[in-house]
């Protein structure tokens, strides 16, 4: 399957914490790689061309973001960003466009996945304690990258660096 994900640059504190979160509650994948926003999920390895011409593309400027908000969808704790969530849905929707599969049946958000919990009220009580102890948060985009993983390998096939 291949991916195009958003690194986002944050400073020290920010990125260990987010590192912690994910490695606690969320090992397998933070094992794998580290706080991210996914813009392309789980594309058929044939759309390897078109993403990688669609990231070429991309002509736009680093970009702020703000998380500012946790959010939990069933087991699931997010940290959406509502400052930067525009650009990130724009570089989502261009990067999703031409797609075969098309566009999801669910809307975008933008978001980091911090953790996945067997119980709804574990994932709430998380909730409280990030935004009390690490919101809000500031970072950067600055690059994009094309990802290709196999089982429990992930390889960059492609990075795209936004200019300006």
């Amino acid at each position: 399957m291949l991916y195009v994900v958003a690194w986002p640059v944050l400073g020290e504190a920010d990125d260990t914490a987010l590192r912690r979160l994910r490695a606690q509650y969320h090992p397998k994948e933070a094992g794998l790689i580290g706080p991210h926003f996914t813009l392309v999920f789980g594309a058929a390895l044939d759309e390897e061309r078109r993403l990688r011409a669609a990231l070429g593309t991309i002509d736009r400027r680093p970009f702020w973001f703000m998380i500012e908000r946790i959010a939990r969808v069933e087991q699931y704790l997010f940290a959406e960003p509502f400052d930067g969530a525009a650009e990130l849905t724009e570089l989502h929707d261009t990067l999703n466009s031409m797609s075969d599969q098309g566009p999801g049946a669910e809307p975008f958000q933008p978001h980091i996945t911090l953790g996945l919990f067997q119980h709804f009220a574990e994932a709430e009580q998380v909730a409280r304690i990030v935004e009390r102890q690490h919101l809000p948060m500031r970072g950067r985009v600055e690059e994009l990258a094309l990802l290709r993983r196999d089982g429990e390998a992930l390889e960059t096939l492609a990075t795209h660096r936004l200019g300006g």
